[in-house]
């Protein structure tokens, strides 16, 4: 049997299905792995989504503290009494909401006095890619995206949840000034003497914001409030996304139990979701590329997390948890963090215990992280990103030399048989059998591995995409510029320079191969650079450039070596 056509055949069909694969994801379609898509622009929520009732979690009745973490289960939440009666809808329209504009030197959020929802939250440090203007919008509320933070109590017809309008403390400040290194925002809804208030406090040059819920309880009666907090968003892809590459958008949960588990939006949708309910610790999110926001519960707090679908296309993931009884006269606060803001690996790690997986490597992960370690070291060495890459795609190619020496050594003595085997393939024809023993014995006879030039390259290949994923989910590449033209190593050439080496240095590799017998086989060959270069046009230059490298290196260590045993077989 002809090993290497097998080989060359499978690697073929594989790119050709990851292509139609890439473009099924593209239109929006159902892909070959049964991936859900998400098409580019969102649609908004049909009108009156943010106020509906299905937009108010369930009140969660709290399992006992030393109660375990529960089992894995569906989206939702139990489905025990509802907040937001007839009058507490009435109290709301009676008042119009407004939008607020506060200020760090970090973030600006817009919070809504309708349940003290943040609105929109911009990243002033993280500009948009050229050439579009201002901050990063992560948290939004536009045309093109859904995204809001909300929060409330529920458990009493006196709480307010989200959809109540709640009144700023007068005298708050709007934006964190000179010498102040927090900004303390308290929003208050006061009914028959209980006074509902969300207190949020940002932080100087912090991404993580303290929300404080408080119930002062100035009626006559108990009362049993929950909290809750929830992220709402559109199914939409983040903008600039290509279908030509896939990072996770969605849900996440994380819980000693359960670890980190990421939940498609399909799977709310269907209601077949899975993931931890009952914890006391661990937090919610919803990831993008580059950025994350996550609420972060107080530890060994109870909670219910929950997941499900609010409208069209609008999904939630939140937690509820219960207060307990505060008796008249009395109390009751409880403080948690939420966070918005890029994918930073250390600043994750500092926030909550597992949130740094936001930052997905996938099941290369043990892999990636010391690669990004090595790639951090470089780039305080070498002052920028891109060189950063060169000297790294320099060491790992230097780590892998002797196997990748073994590999072109077996790849060069093949080339030296390929005249033979065109006259074997001229000599027995159409007889398969006797022309793949002929192979073989030819083969055995020059000491040959069919299989030697694959092997070796095999070994490396968790390790090059491993590196593939460090350089793609890298929160650092964005607006990093390298050199000339290229501005952004997280967005495509824009002229295209660096896919073009690369499909010529492809070609190049392509000719230092030994050239299949089997003529169709050569022609799809000399096609596979053709193809990738397509692909790579709408790749972060900050990857093609790590292909390149690894590619010119490649010609060079293989040029050598095919030179040498084509001088001196005996001697090689």
């Amino acid at each position: 049997m002809d090993t290497r056509r097998m080989i060359l055949t499978i690697i073929f069909s594989v790119s050709l299905l990851m292509l139609w694969d890439n473009y099924q994801r593209s239109i929006g379609q159902p892909t070959l792995f049964g991936l859900s898509t998400a098409t580019q622009s969102a649609a908004k929520p049909e009108s009156g989504a943010a106020s509906a009732p299905a937009d108010v979690p369930s009140a969660a009745v709290a399992p006992p503290a030393d109660a375990k973490a529960g089992a894995a289960g569906a989206a939702g939440t139990p489905a025990t009494a509802v907040a937001g009666t007839a009058s507490d809808t009435a109290a709301t329209s009676a008042k119009v909401a407004e939008l607020i504009e506060f200020k760090t030197d970090v973030l600006t959020l817009k919070i809504s006095t309708e349940g003290a929802q943040i609105r929109q939250a911009s990243l002033t440090e993280h500009p948009l890619p050229s050439p579009q203007q201002g901050p990063m919008r992560l948290l939004d509320n536009s045309q093109q995206r859904t995204y809001w933070v909300q929060t409330g109590f529920l458990g009493s017809p006196l709480l307010a949840n989200h959809r109540q309008i709640y009144e700023l403390k007068p005298g708050n400040h709007t934006v964190l000034k000179d010498g102040e290194t927090t900004l303390r925002l308290e929003f208050m809804s006061r009914r028959s003497g209980v006074e509902s208030k969300i207190i949020y406090v940002l932080h100087r040059g912090r991404y993580d914001i303290d929300v404080i819920h408080e119930v002062n309880n100035g009626s006559e009666s108990p009362i049993e409030p929950s909290i809750y907090a929830q992220i709402m968003r559109d199914d939409g892809a983040p903008e600039g996304e290509s279908s030509f590459y896939s990072t996770f958008t969605g849900p996440a949960v994380f819980s000693n139990e359960g670890k980190y588990q990421k939940i498609d939006f399909s799977s709310i949708a269907k209601n077949s979701a899975s993931f931890v309910k009952n914890a006391s610790d661990g937090w919610v999110a919803m990831v993008q590329h580059y950025f994350v926001t996550a609420l972060i519960p107080a530890d060994g707090s109870a909670r219910e997390n929950f997941a499900r679908k609010v409208d069209n296309r609008l999904y939630s993931i939140g937690f509820v948890s219960n207060l307990g009884s505060v008796v008249p006269g009395s109390t009751s606060t409880r403080t948690s963090r939420l966070f918005v803001g890029p994918q930073d690996q250390h600043l994750l790690e500092s926030m909550a215990p597992g949130l740094d997986l936001v930052r997905d490597y996938g099941w290369l992960t043990i892999i990636a992280k010391p690669l990004f370690w090595l790639l951090e070291q470089l780039h305080a060495l070498a002052g920028n990103w891109g060189w950063a890459i060169v000297l790294l795609t320099i060491l790992v190619k230097l780590a892998f030399f002797p196997l990748s020496a073994a590999s072109y050594k077996s790849m060069a003595k093949m080339r030296t048989l390929t005249p033979r085997l065109t006259r074997l393939r001229e000599q027995y024809g159409d007889d398969r059998m006797r022309l793949n023993q002929a192979m073989m014995e030819l083969y055995k006879t020059e000491k040959i591995n069919p299989l030697g030039g694959c092997l070796p390259v095999l070994v490396q290949i968790p390790v090059f995409l491993a590196l593939y994923w460090v350089l793609l989910a890298s929160v650092e590449m964005r607006n990093a510029p390298w050199i000339g033209w290229i501005h952004d190593l997280a967005s495509p050439d824009p002229f295209y320079v660096l896919p073009i080496i690369m499909a010529a240095s492809m070609f190049v590799q392509t000719k230092l191969n030994p050239t299949p017998p089997d003529p169709i086989q050569a022609k799809v060959m000399m096609m596979m650079p053709i193809v990738f270069s397509v692909m790579f046009l709408f790749f972060p230059s900050g990857l093609v450039l790590y292909w390149v490298v690894n590619n010119i290196l490649s010609i060079a260590q293989q040029w050598s070596i095919t030179r040498m045993i084509e001088a001196n077989p005996q001697k090689a």
